[in-house]
């Protein structure tokens, strides 16, 4: 069993970044902007877009972050997005999800200018994605596709099953995994709660993506002998032995797992760092189209 370190890929991105935005200084042209709007105060989001401001300034980015209230209502949210959009100082901005229920996500999204969408989640950008036409891709699977790429995982003519289908992870996910592209070429089956014996579906699974949005739910016997396991649930769990009060699990049962794995991703310390190194390299992609 090997570790994939996403803290180990993550540096090597940032640091790659970084040399990008130096060359970019060097022939006198503005750094990328990437820009934060975050309604409330939800913790998690806050940790998020806190790293997010972080990393900005190790790669030297510029990057602005904004807070609204909880309260704020759905146009008034609008119109800062319409704000962004028009402001060329920004390259890309993101709205931090979830936001309050009194809001619509989905409005948000198509809201967002589609050449500043640095999470990839507006339509055309999917759409482009699904065609094979150059354009964001959203941070969490783009980050796995490093991965896979970075340890030279062999990807070719296996068999990939997806747990989960959502449009940030799963279905993306499925997408990246069955084109012709390397890392790629995978037969892809997408498992989701509707899905019978599911367990009869992982146990072929060669690569084995979860993203089911429950703490340990993959345990040993749902999974084959070598395969290839991304784990890419993220679960406070209280935990008194720890200064935090918590400790971080995956939606897979790691203990039990990882022996059964050739390479299995860690929580934390692995798809979380490269879905925000995925993020900068959305927006450095978008300064260097501001450019040219």
């Amino acid at each position: 069993m090997q570790l994939l370190d996403g803290k180990l890929i993550s540096q090597e991105i940032l640091h790659e970044i970084a040399h990008e935005v130096q060359l970019l200084k060097n022939a006198g042209q503005r750094v990328p902007h990437l820009a934060a709007i975050l309604v409330g105060n939800d913790g998690a989001s806050e940790t998020y877009v806190a790293s997010k401001v972080k990393h900005c300034t190790q790669v030297g980015f510029e990057s602005t972050l904004v807070r609204l209230s909880a309260n704020i209502t759905e146009n008034e949210l609008l119109e800062k997005v319409e704000q962004f959009n028009n402001d060329d100082s920004i390259d890309g901005f993101i709205v931090q999800l979830p936001l309050p229920k009194h809001i619509d996500e989905h409005k948000i999204t198509l809201a967002i200018a589609p050449h500043k969408d640095v999470d990839g989640f507006h339509p055309m950008n999917v759409g482009k994605l699904a065609l094979g036409l150059p354009t964001f891709v959203s941070a969490t699977p783009n980050g796995i596709m490093e991965l896979l790429k970075r340890y030279k995982i062999e990807t070719a003519g296996k068999h990939c099953v997806v747990l989960g289908r959502s449009n940030i992870v799963g279905s993306p996910m499925s997408i990246l995994m069955s084109k012709n592209t390397n890392p790629g070429n995978c037969t892809v089956t997408i498992c989701h709660s509707k899905t019978q014996n599911l367990k009869e579906f992982t146990l072929t699974a060669d690569i084995l993506i979860v993203a089911i949005g429950k703490p340990e739910f993959v345990t040993a016997d749902m999974v084959k002998e070598g395969a290839v396991v991304i784990d890419v649930g993220i679960h406070r769990i209280p935990d008194s032995s720890k200064k935090s009060g918590f400790k971080l699990i995956g939606d897979v049962k790691f203990d039990e797992v990882a022996s059964k794995s050739s390479y299995i991703t860690p929580v934390p310390g692995g798809v979380g760092l490269l879905t925000i190194c995925s993020l900068l390299m959305n927006t450095l992609k978008a300064g260097k189209s501001f450019h040219n």
